[in-house]
């Protein structure tokens, strides 16, 4: 069982960090995020995970993309 807790707070310090990054984008709360998330995921039977999955993607083109770089001399 320990094992189990290591991988879980692994992911979650590690993890994708979407909704946290929605949460601070709208101004509310992270756990309001996630609770709605897992409620998607309920009702529309599976929608929420996919919604998840796509936005984990987007975000992560986008961090690729837009790079804040210091100097002009950083390309």
């Amino acid at each position: 069982m320990n094992l189990f807790y290591k991988i879980l707070y692994y992911f979650q310090k590690r993890g994708f960090e979407v909704c946290r990054r929605i949460a601070e984008r709208l101004g509310i709360r992270t756990r309001v995020v996630r609770t709605s998330f897992i409620y998607l995921t309920f009702v529309t039977l599976g929608f929420g995970f996919a919604l998840y999955l796509f936005l984990t993607f987007l975000l992560r083109i986008k961090d690729l993309i837009y790079t804040k770089r210091t100097s002009v001399f950083d390309l």
